[in-house]
C-alpha cells in the first residue's frame, strides 16, 4: 500500500449520475435547463480569435483572475482583494479546507447536507462532525458550540438536499459565537430571497462561497469563488494552485456575472418553474419544504418505511433522472432539479403513474 492510510481507507465522494448520452432528461445535479449568456460564447471566441489576441491560449492567465475580482467587487460592493477564484466551487472548497483543517483537527457540518465535506475532511487527514438537522431543517444549539480542535465549520445556505435557508440573523450569531470561520456555501443562492456576502464585512469569520454552475448555467466551465475578509485571502492565496483558472473560463465567468438582464430573466423562469413542480408533488401527496434553491426534495408517506428507490428507477426506465437519496435512519427520498416547464410536466405525470404502480 503506497497510499496515505487516510486515502485507502476513506470512501471517496461519488458525484450524481452524469450519463454521456442524450437520450436521458437529467433533473439529478441540478444544472441549469438553459443555454449560458451568449456574452459568454462570445468572451471565448474573442480568447481564441488569433486577430483580436494574438497570443492566444499560449500563455498563463493572470494567477488571481484579476479581472473576475473587479467585476464583481463592482458588482457586489466589496474590495478585490475579499475575492478568491477557484476551478468550481470544489476547488474553492478543497482550499478553505487545507488553509484551515490541519491533521487531526476538527470540521463541522450540518447533516444532511453536501457529501463532499465529510470527503475533504478525509483527504485532508482530518476529524468531522455532522450535526442533524432538526424535523424543521433547522441547526440546534450544538452546532455554534466550541470545541477543541474545531477549525472550519460549513453551512451551506440554501441546503441540499432540502432546499432550505437559515435566516441572516441566525448565520451571523452562529457565527458570532463559533470559535472558528463559519463558511456560507452558496451555490444555490441566486435563486434565494436573500443572500449572505454582506455579512462578510460585518464579521471576519464569515466566508461565502459562490459557483457559476448553477445560477449561470456553466457547470461544463467550472468557476468558483469565495468572499472573505483580505487577511484569510491572503492567507488561501498560498494554498491555491498557482493558476487555478484557465484563460478562457475566468474571460466566460466575467462576461457572465457582468449581464445581469439574462440572469435576472433566467432566475424568472427558475423560480415560476420551481412553484409548478413544487406544487405537482403537492398534489401527488409528497412532502416539499419550501425551497429556495433549483430544485426541490421530496418524501412521500407511503415510502416512508420502505424507499423511494423504485420511483426513481421507475422514471430512469422511462428517461427521466433524478436524485435518490438515502440518508440511513434519516430516511431517503428524491431531490429533483428544475428543469423546463415541459420536463417536470412530463417528469409528474410519470410520477404519478409510478406512485399507483409502486405504492407499497
Amino acid at each position: 500500500m503506497y497510499e496515505r492510510f487516510e486515502i485507502h481507507a476513506m470512501a471517496g465522494y461519488v458525484p450524481g449520475e452524469q450519463p454521456q448520452t442524450n437520450e436521458l432528461v437529467k433533473l439529478n445535479t441540478n444544472e441549469n435547463p438553459y443555454r449560458a449568456s451568449e456574452k459568454v460564447y462570445d468572451a471565448i471566441r474573442e480568447i481564441c480569435d488569433c486577430r483580436k489576441n494574438a497570443s492566444g491560449l499560449s500563455r498563463y492567465p493572470n494567477p488571481v483572475a484579476q479581472s473576475f475580482r473587479e467585476a464583481a467587487s463592482e458588482i457586489y460592493g466589496v474590495e478585490p482583494e475579499m475575492v478568491l477564484c477557484g476551478n468550481g466551487s470544489d476547488d474553492i472548497l478543497t482550499i478553505l479546507t487545507r488553509t484551515f483543517v490541519g491533521n487531526g483537527e476538527l470540521l463541522r457540518l450540518p447533516r444532511p447536507s453536501y457529501i463532499l465535506y465529510a470527503s475533504l475532511a478525509e483527504i485532508q487527514g482530518a476529524r468531522y462532525e455532522e450535526i442533524l438537522f432538526d424535523e424543521n431543517w433547522r441547526l440546534p444549539p450544538a452546532f455554534s458550540e466550541t470545541k477543541d480542535g474545531l477549525k472550519l465549520a460549513f453551512l451551506p445556505n440554501p441546503n441540499s438536499p432540502s432546499g432550505t435557508v437559515l435566516s441572516r440573523e441566525t448565520i451571523l450569531e452562529i457565527a458570532e459565537r463559533l470559535p472558528c470561520p463559519l463558511v456560507v456555501d452558496e451555490a444555490y443562492a441566486d435563486f434565494s430571497e436573500f443572500h449572505c456576502i454582506d455579512l462578510v464585512s460585518q464579521c471576519e469569520k464569515i466566508i461565502v462561497t459562490r459557483t457559476l454552475s448553477k445560477a449561470y448555467a456553466l457547470a461544463g466551465l467550472r468557476f468558483g469563488y469565495l468572499f472573505a475578509h483580505p487577511n484569510l485571502t491572503e492567507q488561501m492565496l498560498k494554498v491555491k494552485d498557482s493558476y487555478n483558472c484557465d484563460a478562457l473560463s475566468i474571460a466566460a465567468a466575467t462576461a457572465a456575472i457582468r449581464d445581469a438582464e439574462w440572469r435576472r430573466e433566467n432566475r424568472r423562469k427558475i423560480l415560476a418553474t420551481r412553484k409548478r413542480l413544487t406544487e405537482g408533488m403537492r398534489k401527488l401527496g409528497f412532502s416539499v419544504p419550501d425551497s429556495q434553491a433549483n430544485f426541490i426534495w421530496s418524501v412521500h408517506p407511503d415510502f416512508k418505511t420502505a424507499s423511494h428507490k423504485p420511483i426513481y428507477e421507475y422514471l430512469k426506465q422511462n428517461g427521466y433522472l433524478v436524485r435518490h437519496m438515502n440518508y440511513g435512519v434519516l430516511g431517503d427520498g428524491l431531490r429533483i432539479s428544475v428543469g423546463t416547464d415541459e420536463q417536470i410536466d412530463a417528469c409528474l405525470s410519470l410520477i404519478e403513474k409510478g406512485l399507483k404502480r409502486f405504492n407499497p
